[in-house]
């Protein structure tokens, strides 16, 4: 673990030399590497779900660097929720938003590499000491850490996505649905974006 931890650090270093060196190339060429290091940072220092990490994305990608609005940041997101893959696959339509399909390759790599790093290098590591009470701390820690990132996803999201009444009401009864018949969220996503489609019309002739 530390000496993953020591790798990835070393590597962010160096990419942030990189990049700082950077400033005569082409603007194309930066915004790469800008991508590169961004989700390279997040792979490596954001733990929990893929839910845990819209917060960061959020602080980075629209008030730090200004690659998307807030309105573009919500429907990348939106992307990832509603096809097969992990969460942060939005991150790969993130980069291709800001910079075609060249962004949305170091996009990918970034947010993916640290996380074969983490996890091949040290699992011999974690074999041996599963059963460590401060390794199981550490874990515990994390996890609570995990669920309050997640909290802040669903606050982040929520205040963008929720404008109006219709899509409050939406908001409302998808999660008393879920909380009550357990239904697969595919469904119900599915089932709250047909109602959405449909009350969109009527709200604009209102």
């Amino acid at each position: 673990m530390m000496l993953s931890a020591i790798v990835m650090g070393l590597t962010v270093w160096l990419m942030e030399v990189w990049l700082g060196q950077a400033g005569t190339a082409a603007d194309s060429a930066n915004v790469l590497a800008q991508l590169l290091l961004f989700f390279t940072k997040a792979g490596a220092f954001v733990f929990g779900s893929g839910l845990a990490i819209i917060p960061f994305l959020q602080q980075g990608v629209v008030q730090q660097f200004g690659w998307l609005n807030e309105h573009q940041f919500l429907d990348a997101v939106a992307v990832a929720m509603i096809t097969p893959g992990p969460v942060v696959i939005t991150v790969a339509f993130i980069g291709f938003l800001v910079a075609g399909l060249a962004g949305s390759i170091m996009a990918a790599i970034g947010i993916f590499l640290p996380v074969y790093l983490f996890t091949i290098l040290p699992a011999p590591w974690f074999k041996r000491h599963r059963d460590n009470p401060q390794l199981k701390a550490f874990v515990d820690g994390a996890t609570a850490a995990a669920t309050g990132a997640i909290t802040g996803a669903v606050l982040v999201l929520g205040a963008r996505a929720i404008n109006d009444v219709p899509t409050a009401l939406i908001g409302i009864t998808s999660f008393a649905v879920l909380w009550r018949f357990k239904i697969s969220e595919p469904v119900l996503v599915a089932i709250s974006g047909l109602v959405g489609l449909i009350l969109w019309p009527l709200m604009r002739v209102g």
